[in-house]
């Protein structure tokens, strides 16, 4: 193990944690000094919104701190049957299940929804919690090229008809682009191919009242076999959930490991959620407000010159290359009161380390303003 942590700091690839407390506005304080926050996924300002941790406070007085117990024995309750309807009404699926986390969810997902005798195939960008399903799988994967349907052509009619499942996500997490999902669900209803997507940073920002990408791209329920998204990005919250049909989640519930064996998700957070989701439908503001600042960072960041990757979304990524000297723009940055993580190998690829710059809701012009003049200073 030693070995192993000296590699990496040889690497210039070695990670800590930090203790932060969260500040309005975008901001955060970390040991006793504060910093504009353009690390987070708190897209809509949500995770510090006065309804939502008053509802937070609410669920506790009412419902208390733990579930006790999986879904399947005791854990499952009133504020998560709530939750559960009010994301059914929201994105009109049948029926949805709630899970710890993200990462449970797409396991969950993956292993359980793909037949020993399916082949996975997965964008090549998958996140992590995808991948180490696929590796699990019985009837083996493939990775397709990043957003190339010729590619997942390709790798469609080598399989049997029938015997592929197709795995993408609608916003990429690290490069923050989005596939062209209407002709990958054109692609997979001709090879009779299921299609799951995970919606984790799509949901909440893009489409009709934030439904997501598959909304905004005119996908309809039926089209994807299940939807994976969470509560930890956009809704300011934690865990994660799959929207299904009845038949599949019925499927998932008595199948689905994850799910049957984890203890519930706090009641009084669900009660958070469910206030959130209601937030997030009802407040256009918050969507326009992103919009409005994502269109003032792209306007400075071309003008000042910066190496932004293409992407439409909260997420803009500055492609630095060299892990070493992203992580000293990092601390240069510190230095002038911004937090932006350097993000460097295993979570991209060699030569690919960046500064993923995510945008809120909850900024301020002036902040943004403010980056930009201190990454142009650097660069």
């Amino acid at each position: 193990m030693q070995q192993a942590l000296s590699e990496r700091r040889q690497q210039q690839l070695h990670r800590s944690q930090r203790c932060m407390e969260p500040l309005p506005d975008g901001r955060v304080r970390v040991q006793g000094k504060d910093y504009l926050n353009f690390s987070g996924n708190d897209y809509l300002g949500l995770a510090q919104d006065p309804a939502v941790l008053a509802a937070l406070t609410e669920g506790a007085a009412r419902f208390g701190l733990g579930s006790t117990g999986s879904p399947l024995v005791t854990g499952y309750q009133y504020p998560h049957q709530a939750l559960s309807d009010a994301l059914c009404d929201w994105l009109g699926f049948d029926e949805v299940l709630l899970f710890s986390s993200g990462f449970a969810a797409n396991q969950a997902m993956l292993q359980t929804l793909a037949a020993p005798d399916e082949r996975i195939l997965l964008d090549k960008l998958s996140h992590a919690s995808l991948i180490d399903a696929a590796k699990q799988h019985a009837g083996g994967f493939k990775r397709f090229l990043h957003n190339d349907l010729a590619s997942l052509n390709q790798l469609l009619s080598q399989q049997a008809t029938g015997k592929a499942l197709v795995v993408t996500e609608g916003v990429f997490s690290m490069d923050g682009d989005s596939p062209d999902l209407a002709g990958m669900a054109a692609l997979c209803a001709l090879y009779q191919a299921p299609l799951l997507l995970d919606d984790a940073h799509g949901l909440g920002v893009c489409g009709n009242e934030g439904r997501g990408s598959w909304q905004q791209q005119g996908l309809a329920p039926a089209q994807l076999q299940a939807l994976m998204a969470n509560f930890g990005k956009a809704l300011g919250g934690s865990g994660g959930f799959i929207a299904a049909s009845a038949t599949v989640i019925d499927y998932l519930r008595q199948f689905g490991r994850h799910y049957i064996y984890s203890t519930a998700l706090s009641p009084a957070l669900c009660w958070a959620q469910h206030k959130a989701v209601q937030l997030c439908r009802q407040d256009d503001w918050r969507r326009e407000r992103l919009q409005q600042h994502l269109g003032l960072f792209q306007q400075l960041a071309q003008a000042a010159g910066l190496p932004l990757l293409a992407s439409g979304s909260a997420i803009q990524p500055v492609l630095v290359g060299d892990a070493g000297r992203c992580l000293a723009l990092s601390q240069a940055l510190k230095e002038k009161g911004i937090w932006l993580t350097a993000i460097r190998p295993p979570t991209v690829a060699a030569g690919k380390a960046r500064l993923r710059i995510t945008l809120s809701a909850a900024h301020q012009p002036e902040q943004i303003r403010r980056l930009v003049a201190a990454l142009q200073e650097l660069f």
